[in-house]
């Protein structure tokens, strides 16, 4: 029996709507959250009211024992209720992620420096040349322009040495970037590079939309690791703990999958059944996040070592996420980054 058939079955206290759990518990602007729990929905053709605090949530689905909610804008973490008739339910926890910046056009993961700064792209349309490719935002989420001269760029990831790395899809090459924004090449012929990732012995990893998974050595000699169907849009890397990479990268088909390839390059399916899976992180548990949609769902997927899917954050239009050291998420959606303070620990990119 399920959470939510378990929690179906209770009832609600002296007539007032109870909430027993909100599936998922945390989400953005617009996101849809399931309310489950017991006398939600008034008699006759009235209809309950969802508080975000001083904020009210839009009623999308309706019924005894659970109801569907939008995210208004302008909600905050804290607590949701469901008010009928002047009757209150208990007050339940919610997480809800701000934007820190907009006007951006995130295509992959941010990535977060030692310092906790959040680094950012502009990325654009194939080809179009923008006046910053990378912001730069502070701890206080100041945000500040960092690269200019970077076509479409896409991937991100740091090395042990807090070096930044940045790939292109315009061109194919995987840039070096210094402290002060300037660029170097650091490796060519990748492809339509996408996204990136660093194993243990600091070998970088490489995502071409053709389907190919390069290694680059320390030496800077590359290799082809792994070959996967061709993406519509680009790939997406993570390391898990146990040195195993997991890829996403969405296709023309609505049941996309997490790929794991093990450390001789051979690729095996560890889920099947996304839709348009794009960033992902582990954290310290070994539990997957991914951009993507579960069911017609869509915001940040989590999926168990064992292979159990659910929804973690609801929101649209996700495109990646990194967890900060203070236990919290950056979320980037298509044109803009969102703080969500969501007591989940990330697991070290380079442990």
């Amino acid at each position: 029996m399920g959470i939510s058939d378990r929690l179906l079955g209770r009832k609600n206290v002296n007539g007032k709507p109870h909430i027993d759990a909100l599936l998922p518990a945390a989400a953005l602007f617009g996101g849809e959250i399931r309310i489950v729990g017991s006398g939600l929905k008034p008699p006759a053709l009235a209809r309950p009211q969802v508080q975000f605090g001083d904020v009210t949530g839009a009623i999308v689905i309706s019924s005894d024992d659970f109801l569907i909610t939008r995210v208004p804008e302008g909600a905050t973490s804290g607590s949701v209720v469901v008010a009928i008739d002047g009757q209150q339910s208990n007050p339940h926890p919610v997480h809800i992620a701000v934007p820190i910046a907009e006007n951006l056009h995130p295509v992959a993961n941010p990535a977060i420096d030692a310092e906790g700064n959040i680094f950012v792209t502009f990325s654009g349309s194939r080809g179009q040349k923008v006046p910053v490719s990378i912001y730069k935002i502070d701890p206080d989420f100041t945000v500040k322009p960092f690269v200019s001269e970077l076509m479409n760029a896409t991937g991100m990831a740091f090395d042990r040495e807090g070096r930044m790395y940045a790939s292109s899809r315009y061109d194919g090459t995987v840039y070096r970037v210094a402290p002060n924004g300037t660029l170097s090449t650091y490796a060519e012929g990748m492809g339509i590079a996408t996204g990136m990732a660093f194993d243990r012995e600091e070998n970088l990893y490489v995502g071409d939309r053709s389907g190919t998974i390069f290694k680059i050595g320390r030496d800077r000699q590359i290799f082809v690791f792994a070959t996967l169907e061709p993406s519509v849009a680009a790939y997406h890397l993570a390391f898990a703990a146990d040195g195993n990479l997991f890829v996403t990268g969405p296709t023309t088909s609505s049941y996309d999958a997490v790929y794991r390839i093990d450390m001789q390059g051979v690729v095996s399916v560890f889920y099947r059944g996304l839709g348009r899976p794009q960033g992902l992180a582990f954290d310290a548990e070994g539990n997957l996040y991914v951009a993507a949609s579960l069911a017609g769902r869509r915001g940040l997927v989590r999926i168990t070592p064992d292979r159990q899917a659910s929804l973690a954050v609801a929101g649209h239009g996700l495109t990646g996420l990194a967890f900060t050291r203070s236990r919290s998420a950056i979320l980037a959606t298509t044109n803009a980054v969102h703080h969500l303070a969501w007591d989940v620990a990330g697991r070290p990119l380079l442990d």
